[in-house]
C-alpha cells in the first residue's frame, strides 16, 4: 500500500524538477489543511484519501503548472468531499485558487432526472470554467488520469461505466487539448477493463516481439541519424512502438490479427528549426520509399489543438511500413502536453485568447436547445471527432468534423450563410450539400435572399452539432406553429404506440407533475420543442410513462380460471395477470410461450392450456397460426397487453454474423452499455466464414427490444437479426 510520506515526497520532487520556485510554505500548508479536511476518508485500497490529491498535484507540477493551479489540485475534492467552503478556501489560499477547486468540484449536490442530464450539466460547467481559466480542465484530466492508475480497487461495474466515461469524454478532451502523452495512458488503461483479453494479448505479443522489435528499430535509427550526421543537421532521432489502443483500434478497423499488422512502428525526429523539418523530409523520402497518400503537413496547417508535425509514411528494405514525425522542439513540448505547455505564455492568468476558446465557446452555444442525451452524443462529434481542414475561396482555412457536408461548412462560416444556402461548389464545381468534404477542398455556399430557409432533412445530413444547432435555431424562431402541429402528432403517435392515454396528461391533478418531469411550463410549449427537433417524442413519453402508467393502473387480484362442463371458459370480468389481460375471462394462471417469447408491444393472442391457464404466443408465432382449426378454435383466445410496470420479460435474438476474433466481446459490450441484464450468450459457427450468437435477456417492451436489436444490428460484422427462442 501507497504511503503519504512516498507520496508527498513524490510531489516535492516534482516541485523542484518542474517549478524550482515553488513557495513551499504555502504547499505544505495546503497538504496540512487538505490532510485534515480528508482524515476520516479513506481510498477503496484502504490508504489514507489525501493520498490521491498529492497524486493529482504530482500530475499537475509534471505538467509545467503554477503554485496556484497545484494549490487546486490539492484541494479539488475539499469542496465536494468535505466541509470546506469557497469562502474558507479563498480566504486561506486566495480567490484564484478557490476558483479553481470550485470549477473543478462536480455538480453532486443537484437533481437531474437522468444520468445524461447530468453528465451534461458538469460538462457545461467545466467548459465554462475552461473558457475562464484552462487550468481547471488540466486539474480534472490529472483527477481522472489518477483514478485510472488505481482502478484496480474498484467494482467491475464501476471499472467499466468510468473507463466508458474515460473514452467518452476525458481521452479525447486530452486529445482537444493536445496533451497526447495523457491521452495514450488514458485509452491504455481503459481498454484494460473495456477488453481484458484483447489488451493482454497485445501486451503479451508486445513483450513476446520485444528484442525483435527493439533491433529493427535501432537499425532504422541509425540509418537515420547517420544520414542527418553526414548532412550537417542536429536532430534527435528515436523509435517507438504504438501504443496498445492504438494497435487495437487497427486490428479492430482493419479487421486483422497482430501477425497480420505492420505499421506497429513510429519514428520522431526533433531539429531545431521548421527549414530543417523539411530538409529532414527530403532525406527520409531518399532513403525509404514513399506510401502514397500517406504524407501530412500539420506544419503549414495546424490541428486546432495546436499541434504541429510533419507526417509520413514510408516502406524500409525489410518490407515493413513505419511512420515517420518531424518537429521541431518546440512543436515536440506542444505534442507532449498541449494546452498546458502553452499556458505558461499567457502570464499565469489562465487566460487564452478568443481564437483559443473558440470550441469552447461553440459547445457552450450548442448545448442551449438541445436535449441533454443528445447533446452528450453530439459533443464527442463537434469536439473529439478527427477533423477536416478545407478553405473557403479567399484561402482561409475551416476546421470541421470529419465527415461533414456543405451544410457544416455553411453554418461554421455564419448562422446567416446556412440560412440562406441554395447550393455550393466544392472545387468550383456545382456539389450536393451531402456531399462528404475531405481535406483541401474549396467549398462555395451559393446564397440566394429569397431561400426560405433550412430543410427539417438537414438535420440529418449534417455532421456537426454547431450546424444542428443553428437549423434548431431557426426552427424554434421562424416555424413555432408548425413545429406544435408536428411535434403534438408526434407526441401522440408515441402515446399511442405505447398503449398511454391522451387524457391522462390532462388531469388536473398529474398535469402538473408532468409538466415539471419535462421542464416546460405548458403542453404547447413541449410539442413545439418536438417539433424543432430539440427534444425527441420517443424521450418524451419515456420520461412521463412510469407516471402516467401508475395513475392509470388499477389493483388487480388473480383468481382461478373457471370452465363449464364443456371446457370452455366462463366469461367473468376482466383483470391483469403478469401484464396481460384476456378478453372475457377474469384472471387466470397465465405464462408467456418459449417459442416465441412474447413482450409487451408484440401482437398477442393467447391458447387455453390443460392446468396451465392461458398461454401467450406472439401473434407470428409459427404455432399460433393453426387458431383458425376448428378443432382448435375454440382454445384460442383474445388477449392485450395491460398498462405495464417496469416489470421485466424475458426474449432472445439470433444474431446472424461474419465470422472474426473479437466479435462476441463487442456483442457482450453493448449489452453492457445498454444496461440489458444478459442470462445467456452463446455462440456457434457456421460454414462459409459465418457464425450465429443467441442472446437471452430482460427487456421491459418491444420498443426496448428494438432499441436493443438496432444497437447490436450497429456492430461490425452482424448482418442479420430474429427473434428466437428460449
Amino acid at each position: 500500500m501507497e504511503t503519504f510520506e512516498e507520496h508527498y515526497a513524490g510531489l516535492q520532487e516534482a516541485l523542484r524538477k518542474y517549478a524550482p520556485g515553488t513557495d513551499m510554505a504555502i504547499i505544505d500548508q495546503a497538504v496540512e489543511y487538505a490532510n485534515a479536511k480528508h482524515k476520516y476518508q479513506k481510498r477503496k485500497d484502504g490508504s489514507p484519501y489525501i493520498i490521491h490529491p498529492l497524486a493529482v498535484a504530482q500530475i499537475v507540477t509534471e505538467m509545467g503548472l503554477d503554485s496556484d493551479a497545484v494549490l487546486g489540485a490539492l484541494l479539488h475534492d475539499c469542496i465536494e468531499d468535505t466541509d470546506a467552503s469557497h469562502e474558507e478556501i479563498a480566504r486561506l489560499f486566495g480567490d484564484t485558487v478557490a476558483e479553481l477547486v470550485e470549477g473543478v468540484t462536480k455538480l453532486t449536490r443537484a437533481n437531474f432526472s437522468t444520468s445524461e442530464q447530468a453528465q451534461m450539466e458538469n460538462l457545461r460547467k467545466m467548459f465554462m470554467a475552461m473558457s475562464k481559466d484552462i487550468r481547471v480542465v488540466l486539474i480534472k484530466i490529472a483527477d481522472r488520469l489518477h483514478n485510472m492508475r488505481t482502478m484496480q480497487y474498484q467494482s467491475p461495474e464501476k471499472q467499466i461505466s468510468k473507463c466508458r466515461e474515460t473514452m467518452d469524454i476525458y481521452a479525447p478532451l486530452a486529445h482537444r487539448l493536445g496533451m497526447q502523452r495523457i491521452k495514450w495512458e488514458l485509452e491504455d488503461l481503459s481498454l484494460r477493463y473495456l477488453a481484458p483479453e484483447r489488451h493482454n494479448e497485445i501486451m503479451s505479443y508486445l513483450k513476446e516481439h520485444e528484442e525483435q522489435d527493439e533491433a529493427f528499430m535501432r537499425t532504422i535509427q541509425n540509418k537515420i541519424t547517420d544520414r542527418l550526421t553526414r548532412m550537417g543537421i542536429q536532430a534527435t532521432v528515436y523509435g517507438r512502438i504504438k501504443h496498445v489502443y492504438s494497435i487495437y483500434r487497427k486490428m479492430q478497423s482493419q479487421g486483422k490479427t497482430l501477425d497480420e499488422l505492420y505499421d506497429l512502428y513510429a519514428f520522431r525526429v526533433i531539429v531545431d528549426s521548421i527549414p530543417d523539418c523539411y530538409n529532414v523530409l527530403g532525406h527520409i523520402h531518399d532513403l525509404f520509399n514513399l506510401v502514397p497518400g500517406r504524407f501530412k503537413d500539420y506544419i503549414s496547417t495546424p490541428k486546432p489543438n495546436m499541434y504541429q508535425s510533419l507526417h509520413t509514411t514510408v516502406i524500409g528494405s525489410q518490407g515493413i511500413p513505419f511512420e515517420v514525425q518531424i518537429r521541431t522542439w518546440e512543436m515536440h513540448e506542444t505534442a507532449e502536453y498541449g494546452i498546458a505547455a502553452h499556458w505558461k505564455y499567457k502570464q499565469g492568468t489562465g487566460a487564452g485568447s478568443e481564437k483559443d476558446f473558440e470550441w469552447v465557446r461553440r459547445l457552450l452555444e450548442s448545448q442551449q436547445d438541445s436535449d441533454a442525451e443528445e447533446y452528450v452524443q453530439s459533443l464527442k462529434i463537434d469536439m473529439f471527432d478527427d477533423e477536416v481542414f478545407v478553405f473557403t475561396p479567399k484561402g482561409r482555412i475551416v476546421s470541421l468534423p470529419s465527415g461533414s457536408t456543405p451544410i457544416d461548412f455553411a453554418y461554421a462560416i455564419h448562422s446567416g450563410v446556412g440560412n440562406a444556402m441554395v447550393g455550393a461548389k466544392v472545387n468550383n464545381r456545382i456539389a450536393n450539400i451531402d456531399t462528404t468534404l475531405t481535406n483541401g477542398d474549396i467549398v462555395e455556399i451559393l446564397t440566394s435572399k429569397n431561400a426560405k430557409g433550412p430543410s427539417r432533412d438537414w438535420l440529418t445530413i449534417c455532421k456537426s452539432n454547431q450546424a444542428r444547432t443553428k437549423i434548431k435555431q431557426w426552427f424554434k424562431k421562424e416555424k413555432r406553429e408548425e413545429n406544435v402541429v408536428h411535434g403534438r402528432a408526434s407526441f401522440e403517435s408515441e402515446m399511442k404506440r405505447m398503449g398511454l392515454p391522451m387524457s391522462a396528461i390532462t388531469d388536473p391533478a398529474l398535469e402538473p407533475h408532468l409538466l415539471k418531469k419535462l421542464s416546460f411550463d405548458n403542453w404547447e410549449d413541449m410539442y413545439a420543442a418536438i417539433g424543432y427537433g430539440g427534444l425527441t417524442a420517443v424521450k418524451a413519453v419515456g420520461r412521463i410513462r412510469d407516471d402516467v402508467t401508475k395513475s392509470v393502473k388499477a389493483e388487480k387480484t388473480p383468481v382461478p380460471l373457471k370452465l363449464n362442463p364443456d371446457g370452455e371458459a366462463v366469461k367473468q370480468n376482466r383483470h391483469a395477470v403478469n401484464g396481460v389481460i384476456v378478453e372475457d375471462i377474469d384472471s387466470c394462471m397465465i405464462k408467456f410461450a418459449r417459442c416465441c417469447t412474447p413482450v409487451p408491444g408484440d401482437a398477442i393472442v393467447g391458447f387455453i392450456t390443460k392446468g396451465f391457464g392461458v398461454s401467450i404466443h406472439r401473434v407470428d408465432c409459427p404455432n399460433a397460426q393453426n387458431r383458425t382449426d376448428p378443432k382448435q378454435a375454440a382454445r384460442w383466445v383474445r388477449v392485450r397487453w395491460a398498462n405495464q410496470d417496469d416489470h421485466p420479460f424475458d426474449t432472445t435474438l439470433e444474431l446472424d454474423c461474419i465470422t472474426r476474433d473479437g466479435l462476441l466481446l463487442d456483442v457482450a459490450t453493448t449489452m453492457t452499455a445498454a444496461h440489458v441484464r444478459v442470462k445467456e450468450l452463446v455462440g456457434k459457427d457456421l460454414p462459409g466464414g459465418k457464425s450465429m450468437f443467441t442472446v437471452r435477456f430482460e427487456v421491459k417492451d418491444v420498443a426496448e427490444l428494438d432499441f436493443i436489436r438496432n444497437k447490436l444490428m450497429n456492430i461490425r460484422d452482424v448482418i442479420g437479426s430474429r427473434r428466437g427462442q428460449n
